[in-house]
């Protein structure tokens, strides 16, 4: 990936000219442009269906420029640069979020956000941990996922488990089961990189808790620490016992999922969006497939749900800001829109008003697990600024690849993450 600065974003900022009175002469109807990463199978055609319900309820059309979900990470950093943002953009929340809100990139919505009520309609945890940068709101949160263990229920059920291992000896001795009956364990899809992202994720907050993962990812801990090193020689362990299915770099999540379908593999780490991918094949949530949460590892350490919160943003430089601010206020406020985007992207709603019922029953086992855990982490790269999670999802290929030269990999990348830090 192309390395873009928070300095590089700024500068081109601050050359924005002033745009006064002309940028907010849009009233109803006019057009705004927005770019987005729902594509493929993550869901253009559910999203368009949501869209044209915009467009009907205000005459406000959008002019879209969508861009497949890995190439608009780097995209979108790339026409912050160049000050040439759309009106309108999705992005995820957490420290991405951040990283353009210095930049000076971002339009803020507390006035919208007041306006429209959206103290009433988005779920306070989601609201405090997602829309909130340097004390403005800036995010409408579109979706949130939740990342756990799917597995296929036929090929547990034929190795023993008759519930959801609930301690780490418990999953140890599932997987052994697992292959014993000459199945893979657990299927993982890191050709892309992210999906690895989940693994390290827990096992850290697992075991070192999330207060200290929080450090780690603001740079005031370090890759070369003992907490960091315990996380990783335990996934060591589980390469080193055979228990991933073979050549993980060189699938997809995709392909991870299709495994655990076919039974060659019978779970993977992954986020909720599965569901929809599943359901999108013909599986049936709780009678195909189901999930269980990350074991618990250590006593004494906070349970802690790790996923995603998808949201939409609008540009410093916006043509249509009122259109723009429309858009986000709608998306995330009418419950028929929430519950028909959640269904199709496997996903959670942010909104309050949306019907638990309109779930399915591994969805609302999912936003019930959620609920009850002690603490909510943004995953990896959404966790840590952009410049560090190129550098530590790096690693984590480099790890996959060669789980022996783990030591190494670890003090290269302490090495290399303060160096990103200081961009």
């Amino acid at each position: 990936m192309e390395r873009i600065s928070r300095r590089a974003v700024l500068m081109s900022t601050l050359a924005i000219p002033a745009l006064g009175a002309a940028r907010m002469a849009w009233a109803a109807g006019g057009e705004v442009t927005i770019s987005h990463y729902f594509t493929g199978e993550l869901g253009m055609a559910a999203f368009n269906a949501q869209v044209a319900k915009f467009t009907e309820a205000t005459g406000i059309t959008l002019r879209d420029s969508p861009v497949g979900h890995e190439d608009f990470k780097t995209d979108i950093l790339v026409r912050a640069a160049g000050n040439s943002l759309p009106d309108v953009f999705s992005y995820w929340a957490g420290a991405r979020v951040q990283f353009i809100v210095d930049s000076g990139a971002l339009h803020p919505i507390d006035g919208m956000w007041a306006a429209k009520g959206l103290d009433d309609v988005i779920a306070k945890p989601v609201a405090d941990s997602a829309t909130l940068y340097n004390g403005n709101r800036y995010l409408v949160p579109f979706n949130y996922h939740y990342a756990g263990m799917f597995y296929n229920k036929a090929v547990l059920a034929d190795a023993g488990m008759t519930e959801a291992p609930a301690t780490w000896d418990d999953f140890l001795a599932l997987c052994e089961a697992l292959k014993a009956k000459g199945v893979a364990p657990i299927a993982l899809g890191s050709k892309n990189r992210w999906p690895a992202q989940f693994w390290f994720d827990y096992l850290l907050l697992r075991t070192a808790g999330p207060d200290y993962r929080a450090r780690l990812m603001a740079g005031e801990a370090s890759y070369a620490d003992p907490e960091v090193a315990a996380a990783m020689a335990m996934w060591k362990d589980l390469f080193d016992k055979g228990y991933f299915a073979e050549n993980a770099n060189a699938d997809d999540w995709t392909d991870a999922a299709d495994k655990v379908t076919r039974g060659d593999a019978a779970m993977t780490l992954m986020g909720t969006w599965i569901t929809g991918y599943w359901n999108g094949n013909g599986l049936v949530p709780g009678e195909d497939y189901d999930f269980f949460e990350f074991p618990k590892i250590a006593d004494g350490v906070p349970n802690a749900a790790v996923g995603p919160v998808d949201g939409l943003v609008i540009a410093h430089n916006a043509q249509n800001i009122e259109g723009a601010e429309e858009f986000l206020a709608f998306m995330v406020s009418d419950a028929g829109v929430q519950a028909a985007w959640a269904d199709a992207q496997g996903a959670l709603s942010a909104n309050v008003n949306v019907d638990p019922a309109a779930y399915n029953v591994v969805m609302q086992k999912a936003a019930a697990t959620v609920a009850a855990a002690e603490a909510f982490a943004f995953n990896y790269d959404l966790a840590t600024p952009p410049p560090v999670a190129e550098v530590g999802l790096s690693m984590f290929t480099r790890f996959i690849d060669s789980p022996a030269d783990a030591e190494a990999i670890l003090a290269q990348t302490a090495s290399d993450a303060q160096a990103a830090f200081s961009e």
